[in-house]
Order: C-alpha cells, then sequence, then structure tokens
C-alpha cells in the first residue's frame, strides 16, 4: 500500500532546516510575488475573475512561503501551527473566491480570452517549475505538505484558467471565466482540509 497522504513522517528529518529548502522557498517566494503583480494587473485589464482569482492566489502563496521560511528549523509543534494558520487562509481564500465569483454573475462581466490565455501559460510555467521543485518535499511535515499542496492547486488551477480562456474564446460568454473561479475556490478548500489534518495531528503527536 503507498504512503498516506497526510504521513508525518519525514524521508529526511532534517530538510526543513536544509539550505536547498529555504533556497527553494526563497525562489518560490520570488516567483509568486512577481506573478501576483502581472495577474493582478492582466486580471482587471481582461475583467476575467478567474485570473483576478490566481493571482491573489499567488499573492497568498507568497505569504506563506514567507510564513515557512521563518518557521523553517523551528520546532515540529511551531511547524504545525504555521500550517494551520496557512491552512485557515487557504479556506479563506477559497470562499473569498466563491463570493467573487457569484458577484460577478450578479453583475455581469467581459473577460478578454487573449490575455487569459497569454497569461495563464506564464503562471502554468512558473508554477509548474516551482512544483518541480518542490516534489521531494511533498510527503514532508505539514508545513512543507502545505508548500506542495499550494504549488500543486496553482498548476492545476492554472490549467483550469487555460480551459476557461478557450469556453470563453468559443462561447463569447462569462460563464467559464466564472466557473473556473469557482473550480479554483474548491481546490483551495480542499488542499485547506488535507493541511489542516496533518497539522491538528502533528501537533497532538508534539
Amino acid at each position: 500500500m503507498g504512503k498516506s497522504c497526510c504521513q508525518t513522517t519525514d524521508t529526511d528529518p532534517s530538510a526543513h532546516n536544509n539550505p536547498r529548502w529555504r533556497l527553494i522557498l526563497w525562489i518560490a517566494l520570488i516567483a509568486n510575488a512577481g506573478m501576483f503583480v502581472v495577474e493582478i494587473v492582466a486580471g482587471i485589464a481582461a475583467d476575467s475573475r478567474a485570473l483576478q482569482a490566481d493571482a491573489l492566489d499567488f499573492f497568498g502563496d507568497a505569504a506563506n512561503y514567507a510564513i515557512s521560511l521563518g518557521v523553517a528549523g523551528m520546532a515540529l509543534a511551531w511547524r504545525a501551527k504555521a500550517a494551520l494558520l496557512k491552512a485557515a487562509t487557504m479556506l479563506a481564500f477559497g470562499l473569498w473566491v466563491i463570493g467573487f465569483a457569484i458577484y460577478g454573475l450578479a453583475v455581469g462581466s467581459s473577460p478578454e480570452p487573449q490575455t487569459m490565455g497569454l497569461i495563464g501559460t506564464l503562471a502554468l510555467l512558473v508554477n509548474a517549475a516551482v512544483a518541480l521543485l518542490l516534489f521531494r518535499y511533498r510527503e514532508g511535515d505539514a508545513n512543507m505538505r502545505s508548500v506542495w499542496i499550494c504549488s500543486r492547486n496553482d498548476a492545476l488551477g492554472n490549467i483550469a484558467v487555460l480551459a476557461a480562456a478557450l469556453g470563453v474564446f468559443g462561447t463569447g460568454q462569462a460563464w467559464p471565466d466564472l466557473l473556473v473561479a469557482g473550480i479554483m475556490a474548491g481546490l483551495a478548500i480542499w488542499g485547506s482540509s488535507e493541511v489542516f489534518t496533518q497539522a491538528r495531528r502533528e501537533l497532538a503527536q508534539g
């Protein structure tokens, strides 16, 4: 049987304080902060709820990477508490995006598919590169796992944004953009539950 998705034992107990881990977090932080600026500007210009939601996700992830850098090397209990904080921010993001999508449905929107496709492709490349760097840490403690889940969800969200761009282009309507914003919210809420469960387990063990 494969390893549990909520396994708490580190494959490398010292990995959280490893210089390579810290370097990857810095790369991820800078990449996400940069993409937040690019995508929020493009999302507003293209009137795309999916791009704007993805931009806020980049912002939240940059903050989460900063938290991970702050607790790297600390005791497991502190890292688990940081993971709980990140789970809460992921949940808040998901709920906010759902509300934002409903608002867009009520007031109407006219997303621009070409910009969505271009920026969505750039975001996918950035997130895929970060996810590959973090892949070896995906089954570490809750704090490491939360970082991996953020990157994994981002890459899936970017694929969904590209699908939304094709949908908007093909139908000439805004509903694919709003639908993808809702899917991204679901990913955030799902990821939040995974991180929360493992962090609580680690706190109980501590």
